[in-house]
């Protein structure tokens, strides 16, 4: 089971007072409110949070649960409120935190075995925001192994039901990742929000199947020190919430930036519907894009058709490249800046996950990419080839074609298909390459993407839509975003 400071996760559901869901289901923004004008304490939220985790431990959401400490920063927040006094915009509102981000005192185990008693002294600079901004650090959510992987299948940290993280809607099937327990963390309501981190999915695509909104800003945006790395290039901390209210108040929190967010009119809009993300979808998921697009349409949004014949092989010259070879020396300067006391070679040798160990031992160890044809290259080269010329060619693609037809953004299924069954095979290459197709090309670029609900399958899975938009664009996914849900709606949060 994981380690909690003060106790075990129980499998069996405890009871809970008929008013503790009504809490849980409070979005960030709601909670911050009503603990803001006395209608709630930060206490009781906070406990509402903890005893739905314990309720929910068959979706192993969590490595570690700081139940003594998060009462204990809701009781001095709310022993320091003063009637109309001024209140942190997240004021006694609980937030977990991927286990890969800095928090002082407690476990940051990054999901491998190596680190699992690496207590960092100091909270991670985006932690440091959200504690300035009021908030309560629940605990440290499951990830899939070192984040390498968009599976959440873990076997390093295994629950009372096995391995892996379990989906928020359907506890027999993944949560995807690599932010696992953050997606479905915040899917099932054990938390108004989570912190989790991107490379090429992993905000995205756990709160895509866990029903929530989940943002990846551009790279630089919310500062990323204090987090164990994959690559400095594609790694970026990201909000993932059960509103794009949350989303757009934890952006202003992180970033830094006040600024109000102006409303889009859904006529003003113009998003690019381009054929290699729409190819090959699941029925379930065909079905609902469909609805999502003509309530979109019919709202007055234009949706434009495009090629863009130059991407995958585009994205394929970047992808991997990039992060397998930046992950030796980013992860090596880590353990060594922040006293972590193992090194690379003892994380390596104790990495649980096969699919995980595998990269790390076929792949990053030896630093070589084997080609479809056979051949066996060493990665600098094409590392250094990618850094020189080839992404910014893969950021062209996307501003040439944004420029040819007007786009204010992309707009495409998060997955093609739904996530499928907690096994072993969900961490396959051929999982990992249906998964993440949608998702990866616009990491590779940088781009700020962002995953919205679009709807519930025919199965009652969740099924998400992601606006991605140029560099620096953020703020105009974020109002597309908040836009898109004004249109579709929020989704039905899970029956249990």
């Amino acid at each position: 089971m994981p380690e909690t400071s003060q106790q075990t996760l129980s499998a069996k559901p405890q009871p809970r007072p008929a008013g503790d869901d009504a809490l849980t289901a409070l979005t960030v923004a709601e909670a911050a409110a009503q603990i803001r004008d006395g209608r709630l304490t930060s206490v009781a939220l906070t406990q509402a949070c903890l005893d739905r985790i314990d309720a929910h431990g068959v979706l192993n959401a969590f490595i570690t649960v700081d139940r003594d400490g998060a009462l204990a920063q809701a009781r001095a927040y709310d022993a320091g409120q003063r009637p109309g006094g001024q209140a942190g915009p997240l004021g006694g509102v609980p937030i977990a935190i991927k286990d890969n981000i800095h928090v002082a005192g407690l476990p940051n185990t990054a999901g491998t075995p190596a680190l699992k008693h690496f207590r960092p002294a100091e909270d991670a600079p985006v932690v440091q925001r959200l504690r300035a901004a009021g908030a309560v650090i629940v605990g440290k959510t499951h990830m899939h192994e070192l984040a390498f992987g968009v599976s959440g299948y873990n076997t390093a940290f295994p629950g009372a039901h096995g391995h892996g993280t379990r989906n928020a809607y359907d506890s027999t099937r993944i949560a995807g990742g690599s932010s696992s327990g953050s997606g479905a963390a915040v899917g099932a309501r054990l938390a108004p929000a989570a912190l989790g981190t991107d490379t090429g999915a992993s905000v995205r695509l756990p709160a895509a199947v866990n029903g929530a909104a989940g943002f990846r800003p551009s790279v630089g945006r919310y500062d990323g020190a204090g987090i164990t790395p994959i690559s400095h290039t594609r790694d970026t901390p990201g909000p993932i919430a059960n509103s794009m209210q949350d989303i757009v108040l934890l952006d202003a929190v992180l970033a830094g930036d006040a600024q109000a967010l102006a409303p889009l009119p859904p006529s003003g809009v113009r998003l690019g519907l381009a054929r290699y993300f729409w190819a090959d979808l699941e029925p379930s998921v065909r079905s609902v894009m469909d609805a999502a697009l003509a309530k979109l349409r019919e709202a007055g949004v234009h949706l434009v058709d495009l090629d863009m014949p130059d991407l995958p092989a585009a994205n394929a010259a970047v992808g991997m490249p990039l992060c397998l070879y930046e992950q030796k020396p980013d992860l090596t300067a880590y353990l060594q800046r922040y006293g972590t006391g193992v090194s690379f070679d003892d994380v390596v040798a104790q990495i649980s996950s096969p699919d995980v160990k595998a990269i790390f031992d076929g792949l990053i160890v030896p630093g070589v990419l084997p080609t479809p044809d056979g051949q066996v290259l060493p990665l600098q080269p094409l590392y250094e080839r990618v850094i020189a010329v080839q992404r910014d060619e893969l950021i062209e693609v996307y501003r040439r074609a944004f420029r040819e037809h007007g786009l204010d953004g992309l707009l495409f299924p998060t997955l093609p298909i739904l996530p499928m069954a907690a096994t072993p095979e969900a961490s396959s290459f051929e999982s990992f390459s249906r998964l993440a197709r949608n998702v990866d090309p616009g990491s590779n670029a940088g781009l700020p993407g962002l995953s919205v609900p679009a709807g519930l399958s025919p199965e009652g899975l969740p099924v998400g839509l992601e606006i991605d938009g140029l560099p620096g664009d953020d703020r105009k996914v974020l109002a597309i975003g908040v836009m898109i849900e004004d249109v579709l709606g929020r989704i039905a949060p899970p029956a249990r």
